[in-house]
């Protein structure tokens, strides 16, 4: 085996982790992904179907795998994945970049396991996530991973919120985004008693309760939030 038959394998292994990724990748993806030309990613793709991947095109949008496949035997919770995403994002403010491209391969790997459901709303969560190192001053809260389901999951949440000037009020919100600053975790709401986005502090959220109502999800990102907000 010659080094680009080596290099070809080695990138439609890379490729196929990728569609179990996520679930839909265009071939420009791809291409800009591994430095090769569309045409080389139309070739990887057709290689990949006649091994027998189950590898379906949907015109227009991209390529997927079918649901299940080769899904391994070992399973995370949604909670155990999305805990892996805020590692991730600690990961991506460290300065060695072989570390950084070492974990982001293995992040990738552990992405694949995820079954469909769970993989987009990881996806969505780390979309709506930014991370700042708060190493030192960062203050305690006990409601990030019940914050995270709700997010990703749509639920409306009720809080107990207690104010700078120590007013506690309860409120019902619908979670959009999680923020790190120097200090705090604060979540980006939907606040239905201000009927207006609003920033909330984790540690000075007093309770918190998951109802089982769902909410429409706010149809942008985090940056056309900031853009539009800020």
């Amino acid at each position: 085996m010659n080094d680009n038959d080596t290099k070809r394998l080695s990138r439609l292994t890379a490729i196929l982790t990728q569609l179990q990724t996520k679930r839909l990748l265009t071939a420009p993806e791809l291409a800009k992904r591994f430095s090769v030309s569309v045409r080389t990613i139309y070739r990887d793709i057709k290689a990949l179907e006649q091994a027998g991947i189950p590898v379906f095109t949907e015109e227009g949008k991209g390529y997927r795998l079918m649901e299940g496949y080769k899904i391994p035997p070992v399973m995370f919770t949604e909670s155990q994945a999305n805990a892996l995403i805020l590692a991730e994002q600690l990961v991506l403010k460290n300065k060695d970049a072989s570390f950084i491209k070492d974990y982001l391969e293995a992040i990738d790997k552990i992405k694949a396991v995820l079954v469909h459901q769970v993989k987009d709303n990881v996806n969505l969560l780390a979309e709506r996530t930014r991370f700042t190192q708060n190493f030192n001053n960062e203050r305690n809260s006990n409601n990030l991973s019940d914050l995270q389901f709700a997010l990703t999951n749509f639920y409306v949440t009720r809080i107990e919120y207690t104010n700078e000037a120590n007013q506690t009020s309860n409120r019902l919100i619908e979670p959009f985004a999680l923020l790190s600053t120097q200090e705090n975790w604060l979540l980006v709401a939907w606040c239905r008693l201000r009927k207006e986005f609003r920033f909330f502090r984790l540690d000075r959220i007093k309770k918190l309760e998951m109802l089982t109502e769902k909410f429409s999800p706010h149809k942008m990102t985090l940056q056309e939030y900031f853009d539009k907000n800020h």
